[in-house]
């Protein structure tokens, strides 16, 4: 079951982000401030927490506008506990976001993600979904560590 995240959800969500392994400990903490801040502000539209629940949390996502663009919004985090992963719950959820969106009158839905060896399968996971790499910025996160970003459309131009 799809559903909004809930202040409830935020032990296990950060547990389920550690558990995938591609989250430094300072990462975990920020992942737990930005919950934090999200149920502080009561969610004012321009970003939202999606659960995928399965009797607990098995994935999440985490998107928002990007500041200063008409309609164009971020994915800033999707995970799905790794006992989970490969059932097809990650494209789900990204479904879901891209249907959320293009209600709200979302355009554009960029995705960043490491250019390292160990994040080939999470790259080919967007490639998958329908993105596109749009842009590379090289040793970005640290020496030999880029940062890639995939883009995809949501609604025709104009529209």
């Amino acid at each position: 079951m799809i559903r909004p995240t809930t202040p409830n959800d935020k032990e296990a969500l950060i547990a389920l982000a550690s558990a995938t392994g591609l989250f430094q400990p300072n990462q975990l903490e920020e992942v737990g401030e930005m919950l934090a801040d999200y149920f502080s502000d009561n969610g004012d539209g321009d970003h939202f927490w999606i659960t995928d629940d399965d009797d607990g949390p098995v994935g999440v996502v985490y998107c928002e506008a990007e500041p200063m663009t008409d309609q164009t919004w971020n994915l800033q985090l999707i995970a799905i506990r790794p006992d989970r992963q490969r059932q097809g719950r990650g494209a789900t959820l990204l479904r879901d976001v891209e249907k959320t969106l293009v209600a709200r009158g979302g355009r554009v839905l960029l995705v960043e993600t490491s250019g390292l060896a160990s994040f080939e399968r999470v790259r080919a996971f967007y490639r998958k979904c329908g993105y596109d790499e749009e842009a590379r910025i090289r040793d970005f996160y640290a020496a030999g560590d880029d940062k890639i970003v995939y883009r995809k459309v949501l609604t025709a131009p104009g529209k």
